[in-house]
């Protein structure tokens, strides 16, 4: 018999070999209907499961219903797979990729001769209702390896060949639609799936784009074909009402309308170039961002776009990331050959031993470097044993710092990917005291990511961004107040912008993940400390494994806009790793030296992906405050062009962005275009203005205010020109 620990910690046991569907059977028949699969933890963590999959020992079990969350992305998973199976009968040419579940929906890659149009999405919706009609079970089939391999290899799909190769286990799995292998169509397959295609109540395919291949483009260019699916009719016709106000507001549309800045092919995709009103929108941010942080007792700094490869070795980034990184620039050929060599062993695991490819390098160095190459090797024998490479496992670590000492004479440098190595840098010039701290250095530095070309979208996801860094120093005795006071200043941040709908994320670490940095230690300290923060804050927080930064766990924001999507925005960090890594130290109140805690923090994040979503969420229709453009005084003729001059000019040297339309135009026009380019006031002037010396004004969403009083007008907008000053939803 096997115990399964329910949700309201009851315990129910069942017979060994039972099901998913067995418990939720003993339990009810409304839960045996109702379930579509299960979460299921034997104590190395969660893992989803098929109702039909059998418990192999003791657990802690959930059932999912459609009123879980999880259980959406598996119908989106096995609506992905009806789709495949769809476009497979009405085009048998094609060959299927692989179709994960995504935020808000799914998609398969696919490699297909024919390119799929809107006007396809029709016929592929009814070959979908056909196979959900029919109410197919999803079953699942295991083979070895070597047979599944080999089943894969007949069948002729080299991408289905390739993730087959690549799938880590000693078996594959399938899953056909239908009750056996053979007669149905089946896929290459880890799960999980809801037990019927009937349960498939609402789904609609949205779209199709390009894709490259793994998002690499130098390989096979694919069709990417978009859909997403709901339990219900009214959820998914919500999502679309949703998805056409989103289209409405999408700010790559909205930042070419309103002139805010350009994304140009000529100068690199993903690299944004920030045009006049754009750049006054982000210039106005970081200045009020700037003034708080001057009233926080934040030191400004400046550092450079690149940093040496070893700068990056200490902190961790360079291996670590670099597929998310702009390749290095090398100052010789040696130097490549010896960063690719430091790589290949910091990467091979204690199984792998001598790296497969070290030889190789050591080949190619020779000829580069014949002096290098034979202090490495021993060839020259005047070296000390110490300084030569070992092929033993254990050597790692002194085989890695040899390599490192060469490269002190020549290495490589690299597009900075983060601002805080060179920050820590800043702090080790000088020595310290505790009457010194907390250090508090703050930059608008612009960093670096080589993300691959179709992930790259409008400013939410570029290659170059500035974030609004800081990192604060300060003894373990101060971090909570250090930690307060940067939750308090991402919090006011956001709520002055009136983004007041928010979640708090505490991002925790996967000790199984190798990603993340090795020190138990310094993690229990570090995630102790971040949870105490986000308690002392009274703000209610969720937990997530593995969603910690490299070095530390994270508090992250996470932004629902007008629309109701989600967006993470302000993140604090706690830090006891990178410290370590940089030997940083202070002198204590005991005269002797102490390891400083580091807090890495950023209200904003990064600047271009702030300005993105502050676009859509405000629809280009910006507070007073931060409109590049917040009046447009118009002359309805010539005769009152003069009083409409003398407008302009008192608005402008009182400090407000004003722009002047006397043209010959009509008025009607004139107060369209304004309102097309969401400016907030439009200072209309006739005759009868100019002769009392009045304004007639009209916002931008077509109401009259009246005649006012030039400097009433003047006082109503310096008011309302404060961050804050009006209610910023209201604008929305």
């Amino acid at each position: 018999m096997i115990k399964i620990t329910l949700p309201d910690n009851s315990i129910r046991e069942m017979p060994d070999g039972a099901t998913a569907a067995d418990v939720a059977a003993a339990i009810g028949p409304g839960l045996a209907k109702a379930a579509v699969g299960a979460i299921a933890d034997y104590g190395h963590g969660p893992v989803t499961l098929d109702l039909a999959a059998p418990l192999t020992g003791d657990c802690r079990l959930k059932l999912l219903t459609d009123r879980n969350e999880e259980a959406l992305t598996i119908l989106r998973h096995s609506t992905a797979h009806v789709m495949a199976e769809a476009i497979c009968k009405l085009w048998p040419q094609t060959k299927l990729v692989y179709g994960p579940p995504v935020e808000d929906g799914f998609y398969y890659d696919i490699d297909l001769d024919h390119r799929l149009k809107p006007e396809d999405f029709e016929k592929i919706e009814r070959e979908m209702a056909t196979i959900i009609a029919e109410d197919r079970p999803f079953t699942r089939y295991e083979m070895s390896r070597e047979d599944g391999l080999a089943k894969v290899r007949r069948e002729g799909n080299p991408y289905k060949v390739e993730n087959a190769e690549r799938a880590k286990g000693d078996r594959l799995s399938f899953y056909v639609t239908g009750p056996e292998p053979g007669r149905y169509w089946e896929d290459l397959c880890m799960g999980t799936h809801i037990p019927r295609t009937g349960r498939i109540a609402a789904y609609k395919v949205l779209s199709v784009s390009g894709a490259f291949l793994h998002g690499d483009a130098s390989k096979q260019q694919l069709q990417r074909v978009y859909g997403t699916a709901f339990f219900d009719k009214k959820k998914l016709a919500e999502h679309l009402t949703r998805l056409e106000e989103a289209r409405k507001r999408d700010h790559r549309k909205l930042g070419h309308e309103l002139g805010l800045f350009v994304l140009d092919p000529v100068v690199g995709s993903g690299l944004v170039l920030w045009k006049p009103k754009g750049a006054i929108i982000r210039l106005l941010l970081e200045e009020h961002l700037r003034a708080k942080l001057r009233e926080r007792g934040y030191q400004p700094v400046f550092t450079p776009h690149v940093g040496r490869l070893d700068l990056y070795r200490t902190s961790g980034h360079f291996p670590y990331y670099r597929d998310a990184q702009f390749p290095p620039l090398y100052e010789s050929d040696a130097a490549r050959l010896l960063n690719e060599l430091w790589v290949a062993i910091a990467e091979a695991t204690p199984a792998e031993g001598w790296p497969k490819d070290a030889d190789k390098l050591l080949g190619e160095l020779k000829l580069a470097d014949e002096n290098i190459w034979s202090r490495l090797t021993g060839a020259d024998s005047g070296v000390p044993a110490s300084q030569v490479l070992r092929r033993d496992p254990q050597a790692r670590d002194a085989n890695l710092q040899i390599i490192r000492e060469h490269l002190q004479a020549g290495d490589g440098y690299l597009l900075k990917p983060m601002n805080c190595p060179q920050h820590i840098r800043i702090y080790a010039s000088d020595p310290h005291s505790y009457r010194d701290l907390p250090v508090r250095l703050a930059e608008f530095g612009t960093v670096y990511r080589y993300e691959q070309s179709g992930e790259v979208s409008g400013l939410t996801r570029v290659r170059g961004f500035t974030q609004d860094d800081a990192h604060i120093f300060c003894t373990p005795d101060q971090l909570q107040d250090e930690l307060a006071s940067c939750l308090e200043l991402t919090r006011y941040v956001l709520e002055m912008l009136g983004l007041r709908d928010y979640r708090v994320r505490i991002g925790l670490h996967d000790p199984n993940d190798p990603k993340f940095i090795k020190n138990p230690e310094a993690w229990a300290e570090a995630e102790a400390a971040i949870r105490a923060a986000a308690a002392r804050s009274g703000m209610s927080a969720t937990e997530e494994i593995g969603e910690a930064a490299f070095y530390g766990p994270k508090i992250d924001f996470v932004v629902k806009d007008c629309i109701g999507r989600e967006w993470q925005l302000g993140t604090v960090q706690v830090d006891y790793n990178l410290p370590v890594r940089f030997d940083l130290s202070y002198i204590g109140a005991d005269n002797r030296p102490h390891r400083p805690v580091m807090v890495h923090r950023a209200p904003f994040g990064s600047m271009e992906r702030f300005v993105g979503i502050l676009i859509e969420h405000f629809e280009g229709a910006f507070p007073l405050w931060l409109a590049p453009v917040q009046v447009v005084v118009a002359a309805i003729s010539e005769k009152s062009a003069t009083y409409a001059g003398e407008v302009f000019e008192t608005l402008r040297k009182a400090g407000l962005r004003a722009e002047l339309d006397d043209t010959a135009e009509k008025i009607g026009p004139k107060k369209h275009r304004a309102r097309q380019m969401k400016v907030p006031y439009i200072a209309v002037i006739g005759e009868q203005e100019a002769a009392a010396r009045m304004v007639n004004v009209n916002d931008r969403e077509g109401r009259q205010i009246g005649n006012l009083a030039l400097d009433d007008f003047v006082s109503k907008l310096q008011e309302e020109n404060q961050p804050g000053g009006r209610d910023a939803s209201a604008q929305t």
